[in-house]
This record gives structure tokens, C-alpha cells and sequence, in this order.
């Protein structure tokens, strides 16, 4: 813009002029034409000078508009448009930058620059015009209208949409709050990029609000003697849309279509015993029949050669040794009972119906085939099994001082209970306990690397562990129909695999690890632990669990997992002085965990984080329609994002932080890839 009052004002008094004769006309005639020739000259001038501007305003624009969004600072806006004028010739311009609100739109901000150049008037002079004219050009550009990039999300548009209340803090320094309710500090501290209520409004009380900015669409409320809050010009009235950008995702979406699947547990049998065949005493005097001639001299030693053998009942009387030859099959219709010093059935497939009873001494099998079937069985004293498939139609009791050891093969029970300091250690090869485990105080059961299958016993539990009751798994397939419970003091090891399956709670008091993969778990997680940390050296197998797990320290941890995702029917609560650590994976595996998320689950009931501060998680927990209460918080992993997902967060203790993760930049009216500046006018 320029000004063109002086030449006209010239024009004026030469055509107002009565006394100008032809000879005047005459001797004017040049100046007038020079004048003219100089009017338009000054006038490109100015058209020039006006480009000129315009452009340093546009830069200027930009680049103010930049600055600001790095420092949130209306100080930045002036100094940083000078100096694009100054880079674009203009030295002796005006210069000016102002924040604008609510432009181009409600809720949106804009930054102004104006460039003002006076131009001195050259060729006009001859027409009286003297002195200069004004040359002004002005340009706006549009600050990110949609906000910074979320990782706390409350989808519920109440008015208690987020809370923070007593000491309780959300501290998010390097992503945003968001809500699309009401946000409201009654507590401590809500820190973040920006604090943003999409449809409701933002209130503090005595608390701290600390963000570049506030957006709402109602009110913003504070007292006025509070100024921990920030100031009017980074405070944005207007809507901001924002959406859950796990709704739709198919992988998940598949992936909750997983819970509840039917798992099938299979039958056990018992096996063929034919009828027939006599029954077999050992004794250590008068032995009768075809033992008797098994016996070693007069000694109390047996020696059975190898064969093939159909028997009635075996009896081992006391102070007796039995072996048999590695080849033999042995059948057994009527039971197994041993009361003798040792009994070897070497590399033998052996089947026995009727019951069993390894007496206190205890039996060893070598390689072979073991098959019991239905019955009372009793493993007493020390067992030991070689290489080769085991089925136990029946419930295993294992007591006190009572030792169970099996080689390499696949290991089937109808049910395994150990108690007393008793301990079983089973070789690799697919597991199934058909109606559930069951140990008990400072007993031990470990599985080398299979496929594990429990069922569910009577009271509705698949495995239970008391006090200081350990369960290892190796890596494996896993699938359990019925309740996980374990008692303060156990210890609970899941293998690695795709995708583990737990029809029912998992509810654990005691220590944890689990192994990379998907957990699509039919129910709730609740961990109340606190005391039972990891690392644990098993004293059975002197493996150490726990240190790490897939390369990173897990050690003074109580429940960790590395590249774990959670696919939950129900919820996860964490109580007592929980110490957890759960990582979600970085990329996804096709049918096993899913890249950034580490929980999710579309139940309503709501969750309670009551832990202590000393929770650690990576990845997005995305809980649409459940209400999260903190009381303990938990921490940002250093080169880690932690977002949280919920209908409504509430936090009334504790240090509650995260960061963003990269899917949450999809979420709508939030920012990708940091701030959109653009020209808008």
C-alpha cells in the first residue's frame, strides 16, 4: 500500500489557476508532461518497493510463526521478522509481529508480521510533490490449529473426563494432555506440551498448569491470585476433534476377536493291560514261580531278563532290588507297589492299570514309554524317567523331600499336585496337566521348551501356587482354560511364543516373567505383589531367570515382560508395592504381538493403578472404555513412549508421565511430524 495525496494535490492548484494565459500553458506544458512522466515512475516505484515487502512479510511470517511454536514466547515474534526484513534488504523498515487469535479459525492462532519502507518521491518534485510516501505489505501464517501430539487420552466427554486431585501429578513434558471432556486440577501438577479439552473446558485450583498451550472449547478457570497457570495469549478457545486411533486398527481388532477361543483339553486313556498273567512277588525269602528264578543266589537282588511280560500285580517287599533288562515290555493289570530298596525298570516300555506306588525308595525308569493309568499313583522318595513319552491317567502327588525327574519326550497328566518342598523337572517336550496344577510352599515344577496345554481343575483353577511355589516354563506354545493364582512369594515363568492363551484371571501375588509374545487373556490381570523380585536361581536346575529378558535388565523387578502385548477380555489392576516393568514390542509379529501396543481391551469395569511409583511401561495402554485411577503412577522409559488410552483418567497420587507414541500422531486434530506452519493471509 502507498499514498498518491501529494501528486494530486499538484494537479489541483495548476488547474485552479485563472491567470494562466496560452504562453503560461505553453511554459508549463513541459514540467507537466516531465511531472507526469515522474508521477508514474514514482508510482512503479512504489509497486516495486511493495513486492519487496510483501515477500520479506511472507518470510517473516513463516519464520516468526516457526520460532514461536519452538519457544511458545511472544518475545520471539518481532526480533525474528526483522531480521528476515534486514536478510531481505530492508534495513531502515518497520517491522512488527503480533500473535493472532482465533484465526483462520475458532480456536486456531496466526502470526501477523507487517513491513512498512518509506519511498522518497525523484521525478515527482517538478510537480511540487516533496518527501516520501509509505509502503506497506502484511502477511499471516497459521500456527498448528490441531495441537501437539497426545499421550494421555480420555475419550469420555464428562465433565470429569481427566482428573487430578490430592498430591497427584500427570507430567508430560514432551506430548500432551487430552481429553475430549473436561480437564480439572484440584491436585498437585499437570505439565505438558499442551493441555487440550476437545469439547469441554480446563480448570485448576491451587494446582500448576504447565503447557505452551491450553485449547478448550468452554471455559478456561483459575483463581486470579493463581499464576502457576499460562498466560492469556496461550490460552485457545475452540474445539479440537480428537479420536481413539487403536478403534479400527485390523490387527488388534483380529486380535480381540482371539479371547475366548474354544481350547480344547484333550481325554487321556488308560492303557491296554491284557487279562491274564501272574502276579509277581519279590520277596527277600521263598520266592515263588518264575521270580524265583530271577533271584541272584540267595541274595534280596532280582535281575528280569528282557522280554515281553503280562502280569497280574507287581509286589517289591522290603529290602528287596529289582531290575529289569533294558528292551522289555512290561504290562501291568493290576498294580504296581514297591516297598523294596531300589527298583530299575532299565530302557523298558512298561504299562500299568490297577494303581501305583513307588514306595520311599523310590523307582527309576529308563528310556521307554511310561503309561499309567487311572488309580491312586505315588511317587515317593526320589523317581527318575529317561527319554520317551509319559501319560498319568490320574493325579500325581508329590509330597515332602519327594523328587520327580523325566527326560525328553511329551509328559501328560491328569492332574499334578506338589507340596512340601517336593520338586518335579521334566525334560523338553509338549506338556498337559488335564485338570490344572497345584503347588504348594517351596515346591518346584520346571518344563524344558514344549507346548504347554492346562485344564481346569473343580474349583475353577488352572494353576495355583501357594507361598514361595514355583512354576518355570520353557519356550513353547501355551494354552490354559481356567484361573491363574499365585500367592505371595511364588514364582511364575512363561515361555516364548506367538500368542499365549489364558481363558480366565490371572491374578498374581507373587513374582513373574513373561516370555515375547501375545497374551490373549479371557479375563482380568491383577498383580499385588511386592517383596519377590527377580533374578531367582532354581536350585533344581541352576538356571537363572530374571536377570534380563530379551537383552534388558529386568533384575528388582516383581512382573516383567519384553516385547509383550496384552489382548484382555477384562482389565489390569496393580495393588500392593507392585514393581512392574512391561515393554511392548517395537514391530509386529504376524499372529503373535502387535507393534506399540501393550494392552488393550474394550471392558468397562474400571482399573486401578494403586502400585507405587514404581511401575515401568512402554508402548500404548488403550483402554477405551474403562475408567484408570492412578495412585501410584508410573515412569517414562528414557528412548521409550508410554500413551495411555482410557474413557477417563483419574489421578490422586503419585507421578503419573509418558510420552508419545507414534500412532498416537493419528489421532484427529492432533499434530504429525511437529508443528504445520502455512501461510493464510
Amino acid at each position: 500500500m502507498f499514498h498518491l495525496a501529494p501528486f494530486y494535490r499538484a494537479l489541483r492548484r495548476l488547474r485552479d489557476s485563472e491567470f494562466a494565459g496560452v504562453t503560461t500553458l505553453v511554459a508549463l506544458a513541459l514540467p507537466v508532461l516531465l511531472g507526469a512522466t515522474g508521477l508514474v515512475f514514482d508510482i512503479n516505484r512504489g509497486y516495486q518497493q511493495r513486492a519487496i515487502n510483501q515477500r520479506a512479510a511472507d518470510m517473516g511470517a513463516l519464520a516468526a510463526a516457526m520460532a514461536y511454536s519452538n519457544t511458545s514466547n511472544t518475545a520471539v515474534l518481532t526480533p525474528t521478522a526483522q531480521d528476515i526484513a534486514r536478510a531481505n534488504g530492508l534495513v531502515g523498515a518497520t517491522v512488527t509481529a503480533a500473535l493472532v487469535n482465533n484465526f483462520p479459525a475458532a480456536g486456531q492462532q496466526a502470526v501477523r508480521v507487517t513491513v512498512v519502507e518509506q519511498v522518497p518521491v525523484t521525478l515527482s518534485r517538478v510537480l511540487g510533490v516533496a518527501g516520501s510516501y509509505s509502503v506497506q505489505a502484511q502477511a499471516l501464517a497459521s500456527l498448528s490449529a490441531s495441537g501437539a501430539v497426545p499421550c494421555y487420552l480420555a475419550l469420555s466427554p464428562a465433565s470429569d473426563a481427566v482428573t487430578v486431585s490430592g498430591g497427584g501429578t500427570i507430567t508430560l513434558p514432551s506430548c500432551a494432555l487430552a481429553a475430549i471432556g473436561t480437564i480439572a486440577n484440584t491436585g498437585a501438577l499437570i505439565q505438558g506440551s499442551e493441555i487440550i479439552s476437545g469439547q469441554g473446558s480446563v480448570s485448576t485450583t491451587y494446582g500448576t498448569l504447565t503447557a505452551g498451550k491450553v485449547r478448550y472449547a468452554g471455559s478456561f478457570t483459575a483463581p486470579a491470585w493463581n499464576t502457576n497457570v499460562p498466560p492469556v495469549q496461550d490460552r485457545i478457545q475452540g474445539a479440537t476433534t480428537l479420536s481413539d486411533p487403536w478403534a479400527n486398527d485390523p490387527t488388534r481388532v483380529a486380535a480381540m476377536g482371539l479371547i475366548g477361543q474354544a481350547t480344547s483339553i484333550p481325554t487321556l486313556a488308560n492303557p491296554t493291560t491284557p487279562t491274564g498273567g501272574a502276579n509277581w512277588n519279590f520277596t527277600s525269602s521263598n520266592p515263588t514261580g518264575q521270580v524265583a528264578t530271577w533271584r541272584q543266589g540267595t541274595s534280596s537282588s532280582y535281575v528280569v531278563p528282557a522280554g515281553n511280560y503280562t502280569v497280574g500285580r507287581i509286589d517289591v517287599a522290603g529290602g528287596v532290588s529289582v531290575t529289569f533288562t533294558s528292551g522289555s515290555t512290561i504290562r501291568i493289570r493290576s498294580g504296581f507297589f514297591n516297598s523294596g530298596s531300589s527298583v530299575n525298570f532299565g530302557n523298558s516300555d512298561v504299562y500299568v492299570n490297577g494303581g501305583f506306588n513307588s514306595g520311599s525308595s523310590g523307582v527309576t525308569f529308563g528310556n521307554g514309554v511310561l503309561w499309567i493309568g487311572s488309580g491312586t499313583v505315588t511317587f515317593a522318595g526320589t523317581n527318575t524317567k529317561g527319554t520317551g513319552d509319559v501319560t498319568i491317567n490320574a493325579t500325581v502327588s508329590l509330597g515332602g523331600g519327594q523328587n520327580l525327574t523325566m527326560g525328553a519326550g511329551n509328559h501328560s497328566f491328569a492332574r499334578l499336585v506338589i507340596a512340601g518342598g517336593g520338586t518335579a523337572r521334566l525334560g523338553a517336550g509338549n506338556f498337559l496337566a488335564r485338570t490344572g496344577i497345584s503347588i504348594d510352599g517351596n515346591s518346584e515344577l520346571s518344563l524344558g521348551a514344549g507346548n504347554v496345554l492346562i485344564g481346569s481343575h473343580t474349583d475353577g483353577h488352572a494353576v495355583r501356587l501357594a507361598g514361595s511355589g514355583r512354576f518355570f516354563m520353557g519356550d513353547g506354545t501355551y494354552a490354559s482354560v481356567g484361573h491363574i493364582l499365585t500367592a505371595g512369594g511364588s514364582r511364575l515363568v512363561f515361555g516364548r511364543t506367538n500368542n499365549h492363551f489364558l481363558n480366565g484371571n490371572l491374578t498374581i501375588s507373587g513374582a513373574v516373567l513373561f516370555g515375547r509374545g501375545r497374551y490373549t487373556i479371557n479375563g482380568n490381570i491383577t498383580n499385588s505383589t511386592g517383596g519377590t523380585v527377580w533374578p531367582y536361581t532354581s536350585s533344581l536346575t541352576g538356571i537363572t531367570y530374571g536377570s534380563t529378558l530379551e537383552g534388558t535388565s529386568v533384575s528388582g523387578y516383581d512382573q516383567a515382560g519384553i516385547d509383550v502385548t496384552f489382548v484382555l477380555a477384562g482389565v489390569m489392576n496393580l495393588a500392593g508395592g507392585a514393581r512392574t516393568i512391561l515393554y511392548a514390542p517395537t514391530a509386529t509379529v504376524t499372529g503373535g504381538e502387535i507393534g506399540e501396543l501393550l494392552l488393550s481391551s474394550a471392558s468397562t469395569a474400571a482399573s486401578s493403578w494403586d502400585a507405587g511409583s514404581n511401575n515401568r511401561f512402554a508402548g500404548t495402554i488403550h483402554l477405551p472404555n474403562s475408567v484408570v485411577t492412578m495412585t501410584g503412577g508410573n515412569s517414562t522409559v528414557a528412548s521409550k513412549c508410554l500413551s495411555l488410552i482410557a474413557s477417563k483418567i483419574a489421578v490422586s497420587g503419585g507421578a503419573a508421565t509418558g510420552s508419545a507414541c507414534a500412532k498416537m500422531q493419528s489421532v484427529n486434530g492432533s499434530a504429525t511430524g511437529g508443528t504445520a506452519v502455512r501461510l493464510v493471509g
